[in-house]
Formats: structure tokens, C-alpha cells, sequence
């Protein structure tokens, strides 16, 4: 079947220039239809890519990548715990943390938020949050101070900035002669951070570990410890297996878990966006289908002699897939180069084109995410071209075969 006449005749008919240029209008629309379809979905796609980096990196620098608590949801010895971990080779560093959900208050004001007591000199090690200090200091949070540190939404709610008080109301309750009484503690502002996540920025604060745990009445004791892994996309594995290595009565959870929704939507959004753009690619591929059609009509007399002079119907098919095939390779290698330039430099181009027309297409003041970041992956490059390919190679079978059923004598008895 795979014969270098065919091969000859159908590079020749490629090349050659068509008496019929309406033919070679829809071979050049098909192709640069294949190139636009690929090029689109390979920026689009390291867009996204780019938009779940972004995402999150800024979620994993307040969140731990994993943390192991106790069965009861909270540790007695972290420093224990920390020695059986700090040999384990995929561990990087580790934190004690306490966590509880309370509630603040200012005036009329009042915002349920998550307090989140820390080791300053040791959440370094486990998250970024220092470097997202926008307002005071984060070494201001010294134990006995009973100071804190709040989003920028939660302290905009609230409106107190640095220097101001503000009232904490644990759900922990007093008994007294008057009745059961909710407890109550001053707090003074010290700092106000901004991590660019609304579920952060307008839910949390930061306290000291110490005055947190007297807060929720575990003195001596954490809520558990938080892990830096050496690998953020093996967490769930690592935690599992540096589990089975701990005591029975330690828990353990990771980041894949506690944000498991939102991931799981950015795949589904990106698996769809593959899709429909996938049939943009598609659409494209089956136009040749009519550029071959059209060439096996315009050709009839050309197979027939062929025919004639003992050439077999699976050469003519190879003649006809050959044509349609360089015309899908040659629209995926442009559309590949084009995707792959304009992925690199989306950030940049963006940049040039709001600076031309005078308009922000994301407002810093209303997204979070200002600018169109891109993370090309060469993955889903090379599945875009071959899925491309296959397509194109896909729409040249009908054509072909058709030309294959050409009968010599109908085909040159007017000629």
C-alpha cells in the first residue's frame, strides 16, 4: 500500500497550481482554520493553566500542604511529633498552629472569622503570610500582647485598622451568678495582610499560639502541626504514607482535601474548554473533506488513466490522504508555532494593548488577579497537535476512499 508513486503523485498535485482556484481558496481556509483552532486552544488552555498556578500558589501560601493532628483535633507534645516527622524524607519543615472559629465585634458590627494562632518565628517555614503583611508588623504578635492580625476585607467589614481594638467573642461560655455569659477579649489590631483570596482576606486572623490557646482553653496544647512537603502535587500520597509510620491516634489531612471543590471545578472548567475548543479544531479538519471531494471530482479523468495503466484503488486512497494530510500537518506545525509564541508573551501583549486602548482588562480594584498569567505546558502541546493531526488524517479516509471507486470506463467515456 504504501507505495513512493503515490506518495509522488499526490506531493505533485499538492504542489501543482489548480485550474480550479476555488479548491485551493478552501485548502488555505483549512488550513489556517486548523492553525487558528490549534493555536487558540494552546493559548487558552496556558491561560488557564496559568490561572490555577496562580491560584494556587497563593492558596498554599496560607494553607499548610498537609498537617497531623491528634483523634481528639488536638496535639499535647507537638515537639514529639515533630522528632518521629523530621527524618522523614519528604518533609521539609513544620509549624504548630491553633484553630478555632469565633467571632468579632466593633461597635454594631459583627463578622464570624476563623483565628488562626501561630509561631511567628516558625510559620516562616510553613507559609508566606509574613510577606503579606500590608499594614504594621508581623513580629508584633507576641505573646501576652493578645494582638492580631486581619484581612484586608475582614478589617475594611469591621473598619479598624492598625492601633484600633477590636472584640473577640469565643464560643466558649462562663458561668457566672448573672447566668452563663459568652467570653469576651480586647484584642489590639497590629497588622492587616492581603493574600489576594477572598476566603482569606475576609474570614481570617492572626493571633500568637500562645493567646490563642488560652483562648480556646487548650493551654499546652495545639490544634496540630502543619507541613511544607518537598512535593505539593504528591501531598495526599506523602501524608497517607507518612501516616501508616505514626501512632494509630494521629490524623492526618492535605491541602488536595481541603480545597478538593474548588480544584476539582478549575478541571472541569478547563476539561470543557478543551472540548469546545477541540471542535473548533474539528470543524477545521473536516473542511477537508471538501477540499478533497472537490479535488477528487476536478481529478476523475487523472484516476482513471491511473486506474487504467494498473494502478490499484489503495494507491489512489493514498494519493488523496496524502494531500489532505500535509494539509492538516502543515496547519497544526503553524498552529502549534503561533500557540506557542502567543502563550509566552500573552502577559506581555495584554499589557501593550491596554496601554494602547486605556482600558484594564482585569481592574485590580474588582479582581483579584490583575494580570493574564500563562503556564505553557508541552503536554498538552503535544496532545493538542496529535489530537490535531488524527482529526485531519480522519477527514481524508471518505475522500478517498471515493476516489478509490472511480471506474475507468464511466470516468473517460465523455473525454
Amino acid at each position: 500500500m504504501f507505495k513512493p508513486l503515490s506518495i509522488f503523485i499526490g506531493l505533485r498535485y499538492t504542489r501543482a497550481k489548480r485550474r480550479n482556484h476555488f479548491i485551493s481558496f478552501i485548502s488555505l481556509t483549512s488550513m489556517l482554520g486548523v492553525a487558528l483552532g490549534v493555536a487558540a486552544l494552546i493559548t487558552v488552555l496556558s491561560v488557564m493553566n496559568g490561572f490555577e498556578k496562580e491560584l494556587r500558589e497563593r492558596i498554599l501560601g496560607m494553607t499548610s500542604h498537609a498537617f497531623i493532628t491528634d483523634a481528639d483535633g488536638t496535639l499535647k507534645d507537638w515537639q514529639k511529633l515533630q522528632g518521629l516527622i523530621e527524618d522523614y524524607p519528604h518533609v521539609v519543615d513544620s509549624a504548630p498552629f491553633v484553630e478555632g472559629q469565633a467571632m468579632l465585634s466593633q461597635g454594631s458590627r459583627v463578622r464570624g472569622t476563623l483565628i488562626r494562632g501561630i509561631n511567628p518565628e516558625l510559620e516562616g517555614r510553613v507559609s508566606t503570610i509574613g510577606d503579606k503583611i500590608i499594614q504594621g508588623q508581623f513580629d508584633a504578635l507576641q505573646p501576652g500582647s493578645f494582638g492580631v492580625i486581619l484581612g484586608k476585607d475582614l478589617a475594611i467589614a469591621m473598619r479598624v485598622s492598625t492601633g484600633d481594638k477590636i472584640t473577640l467573642i469565643t464560643p466558649h461560655v462562663t458561668p457566672t451568678p448573672a447566668g452563663v455569659m459568652p467570653r469576651l477579649k480586647r484584642l489590639n489590631v497590629v497588622g492587616i495582610f492581603e493574600i489576594g483570596m477572598y476566603e482569606y482576606d475576609s474570614a481570617l486572623a492572626i493571633m500568637n499560639i500562645n493567646d490563642a490557646a488560652k483562648l480556646f482553653r487548650i493551654p499546652d496544647k495545639v490544634t496540630g502541626l502543619r507541613l511544607k512537603l518537598d512535593d505539593v502535587y504528591q501531598a495526599r500520597r506523602i501524608s497517607r504514607d507518612l501516616l501508616a509510620t505514626l501512632p494509630a491516634s494521629y490524623r492526618a489531612s492535605d491541602w488536595t482535601y481541603q480545597h478538593a471543590n474548588f480544584f476539582r471545578a478549575l478541571k472541569t472548567e478547563k476539561t470543557v474548554m478543551f472540548v469546545i475548543l477541540m471542535l473548533i479544531v474539528a470543524v477545521a479538519a473536516f473542511n477537508i473533506v471538501s477540499t478533497l471531494i472537490m479535488m477528487v471530482t476536478d481529478k476523475q479523468a487523472d484516476v482513471a488513466i491511473l486506474r487504467t495503466l494498473g494502478m490499484k484503488p489503495r494507491d489512489i486512497m493514498l494519493i488523496f490522504m496524502v494531500q489532505g494530510t500535509l494539509i492538516g500537518i502543515f496547519g497544526t506545525l503553524i498552529g502549534i508555532v503561533g500557540g506557542v509564541a502567543l502563550a509566552l508573551n500573552v502577559e506581555t501583549l495584554i499589557a501593550n494593548l491596554e496601554q494602547v486602548l486605556g482600558y484594564q482588562f482585569l481592574p485590580a480594584d474588582v479582581y483579584y488577579i490583575s494580570s493574564l498569567p500563562s503556564d505553557l505546558q508541552w503536554n498538552d502541546v503535544t496532545t493538542i497537535g496529535l489530537i490535531a493531526f488524527l482529526l485531519s488524517l480522519i477527514s481524508t479516509i471518505y475522500p478517498s476512499w471515493r476516489a478509490s471507486q472511480i471506474r475507468p470506463a464511466e470516468a473517460l467515456r465523455y473525454d
